[in-house]
């Protein structure tokens, strides 16, 4: 949609890749100069995201804001191809984002959660996280919490769905104006004598003079290149591979697809996010050379993995990896009967029981190439509509099919800026979302972050406009830097530390941190540190006003439950220097997670019993339980 002449009545609002929230507080409201071709905006958002939309719905959601700023967002693609978007009944795309109960809460109270398709959407119940290697495992279940089935842990949704309902909202507040399928050419800073504003040059040959630049432009963010924000960093070597899943639903006699299962292998997390009934999401970090050989691949092939990968021991996921890498190398890539076959004979290699839970290989026979009915192998499983076997709910549906044009995988990367402010010649700009950090996706926690970003601006740039301020001012902006900036960096710190520790493949650490796991789990302090977290819900936002603070649990509770830990792994006799290390930053990395993040988290966690899970012939036991020669090919 093309942006129109402005007028003194309607909110200029630019929008350029990812965004952010953001309120602008000038004293007046600016018009536009006849002569000196520039456009007088108050706030330009660069970038038209999750983050930048909703910075957008923010400001156009207040009052104070709309009869005193000119707002302006730019975006570079088609923003009508996400207003139109029109999917089928039951057919989700590939990139879906879990939103926590204070993100939601904070999209409510702007009134644009009013807009998202319900029925797209699917709590979280219950999450199921485990050690690839040892098997140590957490429940988190949402009702030991007193929240409802509705609200569930956090709520799942696309972020077409998302975007789409931002869009909606903002048709409801003519004041602010979107400039789309336009791109930022470059943006220059004023003469001094004119304030040093920033002047937006767009390729349709308009110029916007902004008194506040807000960079949502994701991670080559152009505005953080014009403020000069240095940025520092690493690229994971990892690649993360998204797909929409297709199982059966649930039996009569299971609990309904409203589980999250998340398993940590030495390769990278394989999280399982449901949609629907028959529908899930799958975020798989592994290695850039086994997600390309992944992807070229058989469907079938892919889906048999993708089961196998939540189920067999690590030593057999090891094997089948090298197999497709091979084929992947030789230009011989495995088919699917061959895949059956080959995790068939690693299930016996086991002694998985057939009718075990541990057992996927019936799902790959059921579908070939084609997608047709296969020859079923010998010990076919239980019927959806007969009695589970006990441990069903340890592990997700099993995956019939990928929904076509649905598999996809990009590079992931931590990186973080020094500052969210320009300062000097880049003064007058802000970042927000992906703009100003990107972590791994394994807490599911990045747009949940730049959400927070967007409504601690906007409640900074109303408080300067209540105030009389210079919405652009660094006295204006500073309170959101010094909010934000700790809080995001603890949260990105901690899930760097956690996917660094269960990558490795050392007895020691994997030790160290199934002991972390399992100390969590015995802790009452523990326990009612993360109930109090869980219980804390974000106040509603306050469109015509700042924000409700967020209920935070007692300090004095998450200092106990740290000393908890710390002194039951300090007692535990068998514990070694580097092990004691290493369980510290586990629980460390889970415990800023818990207290920052602002997540209406997991439950009580219960740990289950290995032993237990591994009866009746259905060992997963990679330490001691597997044949020596099982890394090799079967003769």
């Amino acid at each position: 949609m093309l942006l129109v002449p402005s007028s003194t009545s309607r909110i200029c609002c630019v929008v350029a890749k990812n965004h952010s929230k953001l309120f602008l507080k000038p004293t007046r409201r600016l018009s536009t100069p006849s002569g000196s071709g520039h456009e007088e905006c108050d706030v330009v958002i660069v970038g038209g995201g999750p983050a930048g939309l909703a910075l957008a719905s923010a400001l156009g959601s207040s009052q104070v804001v709309r009869e005193n700023l000119r707002v302006a967002l730019v975006e570079g693609g088609d923003l009508s191809k996400l207003r139109d978007w029109s999917p089928k009944s039951g057919a989700f795309s590939n990139r879906v984002s879990s939103l926590t109960n204070a993100s939601q809460a904070f999209l409510q109270g702007v009134g644009a959660w009013d807009f998202v398709d319900a029925e797209r959407t699917a709590p979280i119940e219950e999450m199921q996280v485990w050690d690839g290697i040892s098997d140590a495992r957490i429940n988190f279940v949402a009702e030991d919490l007193g929240l409802t089935s509705e609200d569930g842990m956090a709520r799942l949704t696309e972020n077409f769905n998302l975007q789409r309902a931002l869009l909606r909202h903002l048709n409801t507040f003519p004041q602010v104006e979107l400039i789309d399928k336009t791109r930022v050419q470059t943006i220059v800073r004023d003469a001094d004598d004119r304030g040093g504003w920033p002047l937006v040059q767009l390729d349709n040959g308009r110029t916007l003079r902004t008194r506040l630049l807000v960079g949502a432009d994701g991670f080559n963010s152009p505005v953080r290149s014009y403020a000069q924000i240095p940025s520092f960093g690493w690229s994971y070597d990892t690649q993360a591979i998204v797909a929409t899943l297709i199982h059966e639903p649930r039996g009569a006699f299971q609990s309904p697809n409203t589980t999250a299962y998340q398993r940590f292998l030495p390769t990278g997390p394989i999280a399982f996010l449901p949609l629907s009934a028959t529908s899930s999401s799958l975020v798989w970090s592994t290695k850039p050379g086994l997600a390309s050989a992944l992807l070229a691949s058989d469907p079938s092939v892919l889906a048999g993995l993708i089961n196998a990968a939540f189920r067999l021991p690590e030593i057999s996921l090891r094997y089948l990896h090298n197999r497709i890498l091979q084929g992947h190398a030789s230009g011989q890539v495995l088919t699917p009967a061959e895949i059956r076959e080959e995790i068939f004979w690693r299930e016996q290699s086991h002694s998985i029981d057939a009718h075990s839970a541990y057992s996927s290989s019936h799902a790959v026979a059921a579908i070939d190439a084609q997608g047709e009915q296969a020859d079923a192998i010998e010990g076919k499983r239980f019927n959806n509509a007969g009695i589970p076997p006990e441990d069903a709910e340890l592990f997700p549906p099993l995956v019939t099919s990928l929904l076509p044009g649905t598999v996809a995988s990009f590079p992931l990367r931590f990186n973080h800026t020094e500052t969210y402010i320009g300062e000097g010649s880049g003064s007058r700009t802000v970042l927000v979302g992906d703009a100003a950090h990107t972590v791994h996706p394994l807490a599911g926690q990045g747009l949940n972050l730049g959400l927070a970003d967007v409504e601690c601006l906007a409640k900074c740039i109303e408080n300067a406009l209540q105030q009389g301020g210079d919405i652009g001012s660094y006295t204006a902006l500073m309170p959101y830097a010094q909010e934000r900036y700790l809080k995001n960096h603890t949260v990105m710190s901690a899930i760097d530390k956690l996917h660094k520790i269960y990558t490795s493949t050392a007895e020691p650490v994997v030790w160290a941190r199934s002991v972390g796991v399992e100390v969590l789990n015995e802790l009452d302090t523990v326990k009612a540190a993360l109930m109090l977290t869980a219980g804390a819900k974000q106040n509603q936002y306050n469109r015509n006003g700042a924000s409700g603070e967020q209920q935070r649990p007692d300090a004095a509770m998450w200092e106990a439950a740290a000393k908890g830990v710390e002194s039951v792994v300090a007692a535990n006799n068998t514990v070694k220097v580097l092990g004691r290390g290493l369980a510290g930053m586990v629980g460390m990395g889970l415990y800023n997670l818990l207290k920052e993040s602002g997540y209406a988290p997991p439950s009580t966690p219960s740990a289950t019993s290995t032993n237990d899970r591994h009866a009746n012939g259905s060992s997963n036991d990679s330490n001691g339980s597997v044949p020596p020669d099982s890394t090799q090919p079967r003769k």
